[in-house]
Order: C-alpha cells, then structure tokens, then sequence
C-alpha cells in the first residue's frame, strides 16, 4: 500500500504475512462489519493482530495513493473497444452515511431525517471514483466539488464537472472558470433562473426575454479585481489554502467584499452562456443527465459493499471514520478493476462479442456485484458439535 514499509517507517513482519493481514484489515474496515467479526475466522489472524496491522500500516494518506494505483491500473489495461476512448468528465455528488453521533462531523440532515456524515464523490465514465470526500451535511457541496477536480490522485485529466443543483452557484462557475475546467449542473429549479446581459444597451431588443434578466454584468469590476481573482483560485491550485475556507470567504454573508462582487459578476457571465448552450442543446442535458446517473448506480454499489452494522459508522473518531470510507472505495475500485478485466476477456472471443447490440453497448458497466459474495464462505459440519454440556 505504500512504498514505505510502515506509518513509522519499520517493518518487522514478513511480506507474505503483512499482505494477508492487510487484506483482512481492508475486507473489515471496507464493508464495515470490523476488524473483531474478520478475526473470527479460520485465516489466522487475530484481533490484536488486526489492530496492530490497521495502527502501523493504514493511513489515509496510505489509502488515497492505494486507490490511485488502482484507478490508473483500470485506466491503463481498459480496452476502447470496448469501453471507448478515456472520458474527460466526472460527476460528483453526495451521500449520507449514517454515524455515531458524539463528533463533529455527525449532524441531522432534514432530507434524509436522520443523523449522519456525507461522502462526497467524484465518479467518472464507467463507474471510476477518482475522489472521495468526508464532510459533515453543512458543508459546502461547491467546495467539495472543487476540492475533488483539483486533488485526486489520478492521472485522469478533467475538464468539465457535472453536479446537481446544490453542487453549483456563481462563484463555483466564476472559480471553475479560472481553474481551467467547466462546471455543468443539472437545474432542478431551471424556470427560477436568470440570465444576465453584456451591455446594458441589449435592453431594448431583448423582448419578452427582459422577464428573465437580472442586469448587466460589470465588467469594471472584474477588471479591477481580476488580479485578487487569480490570487486566490491560485492558492486553491496549489493546495496553500483551504477550498471551504476561501469560499466560505465569498459567501452571501460578505457581499459587500468587493472580490466577492467581481467573483459574483464573472459568475453571472459564465452561467448565462451555459444556460444559453443548456437550453438550445439538448445534446447537452442528455450528456449532463448520463453522467450523473453513473454517479447513482455508484450509489447503489455503495450499500451492496459497506453492509455491516447497517451501513451505519460505528466510530466517533474521525480519522476512523475516513479511514472506513478510503477503504470501502478502495474495495469498491478493486471490484471495478477486477470486473473490468473480466467483462473485456469475455469479449475477446468474437461469438460474444458479436452478439452485443448498442444497447448492450451503452449499459455496459463494470460495477456490477451479483457475482460477488460479501459474506464470507460458510462451511456446514453436521458430523460436529458444540462441546457443551447437557
């Protein structure tokens, strides 16, 4: 998992041994069913074992840079046959997990009814998840959007994000637009939006257009703070400054910082060719609309996968926490990469490969799991019982 042997930088165990206990580690943290109901095995390995090995060899640093290789491992050996030339989009979203609740990160969420955290993904074509976030409900989805494009580590390039309405705002288009890659949000409320006008002599041939405009764009301003504007997507670029604080920085609450106001009109501008490409390109919705529900039938895999304890996180550390939800994708990207390589052997023989239609075609996916057994084996001894008396 990391080039180094351990988080303290000595290993005493031998590989084979470190290997297999890791395994385990991973199998208990990534489905949630915990490192105690894995050591009850007949592997070898006991609890104290397990602790010893998730202590000194699992980090999250460890973990982000296991999933990586897995992901460019999938990238490199996938087929474009089969699956297409490598996409340059994802979508991102987020999912409510539910938690203990004596952290900081555990709060009730109104739509889901119910006290939890939420993981925030960034998940490209064929089901590939580059990034994962965990953030507490009142976080900014805008900030987590960002902070995924600009931080997996991936060699997966991107340039347009796909989000729902939540994950979208004026500063998001005005900061995607200055990190070099295009925000495309899906509008549950399209019927609310505005649209906003270059010059303000545009208002008198506008017609029955002028119902939807907000005003004219400013564009002093953001030729005035146009240098302040790149100082700070800069810092986000290079990671010298926190993503939620800077833009919680640009909130509504500081409408009155003149940056704020030049990040809002350049927003403004952005937005206004997108609606205009959204609402004559019908190419466009489709596309938005496919990429996100990718992002839902990764949902799905999520339950099959993290299904002990109910899906529930049983820790109110919240380095455990992340740790639980690095190592649920981790499994999750294996299962991606293993089916990957299966699908593609299958359709290397011509009699299967010849029977697939176009829309075997386009519901093909490796994020499929009812092969898969999530439980363990289970082996029935009826020539043996229970030493007890009685």
């Amino acid at each position: 998992m990391s080039t180094q042997p351990s988080l303290t930088g000595q290993q005493r165990l031998p590989q084979a041994e470190l290997q297999r206990r890791l395994l385990l580690c991973l199998f208990g943290l990534g489905t949630n069913t915990g490192l105690s109901s894995v050591s009850m095995g007949d592997q070898g390995g006991s609890y104290a074992h397990l602790q010893y090995t998730r202590r000194r060899f699992i980090g999250k640093d460890e973990l982000r840079c296991a999933i990586g290789q897995v992901i460019d491992a999938t990238l490199a050996i996938k087929s474009p046959s089969i699956w297409g030339e490598t996409a340059t989009w994802c979508a991102s979203d987020s999912q409510q997990f539910g938690a203990w609740s004596q952290n900081l990160r555990t709060q009730w969420h109104k739509r889901y009814r119910q006290a939890g955290v939420m993981v925030y993904w960034h998940v490209a074509q064929q089901s590939i998840c580059i990034y994962s976030q965990l953030k507490a409900p009142s976080s900014s989805e805008v900030s987590s959007m960002i902070e995924g494009v600009l931080r997996h580590c991936t060699a997966m390039q991107i340039d347009r994000n796909y989000v729902d309405t939540h994950g979208q705002s004026e500063v998001a288009f005005a900061f995607c637009h200055l990190l070099g890659f295009q925000l495309m949000p899906r509008f549950k409320n399209l019927h609310e939006q505005k649209l906003s006008l270059p010059d303000k002599r545009l208002v008198t041939q506008l017609g029955n257009l002028k119902w939807i405009v907000q005003g004219v764009i400013d564009w002093v301003l953001i030729e005035h703070e146009y240098d302040e504007m790149v100082k700070y997507a800069t810092a986000l670029r290079l990671g010298t400054a926190d993503t939620e604080a800077i833009l919680q920085r640009f909130s509504r609450n500081n409408h009155q910082h003149p940056t704020y106001k030049a990040f809002s009109e350049l927003g403004r501008a952005i937005k206004t060719i997108f609606l205009c490409n959204y609402l004559t390109d019908e190419d466009i919705r489709i596309e938005i609309h496919e990429g996100l529900n990718v992002i839902e039938n990764w949902n799905s895999a999520n339950d099959f996968i993290f299904y002990g304890n109910r899906g529930e996180i049983s820790s109110n550390d919240v380095d455990a926490q992340e740790i639980a939800i690095l190592s649920m994708h981790l499994l999750q990207a294996c299962l991606v990469y293993v089916n990957t390589l299966m699908v593609q052997e299958v359709l290397t023989e011509p009699k299967w490969y010849d029977r697939m239609t176009e829309a075997d075609w386009r519901g093909l996916t490796p994020l499929f799991y009812l092969h898969v057994n999530p439980y363990g084996r289970f082996d029935l001894d009826m020539a043996q019982r229970i030493p007890l008396a009685g």
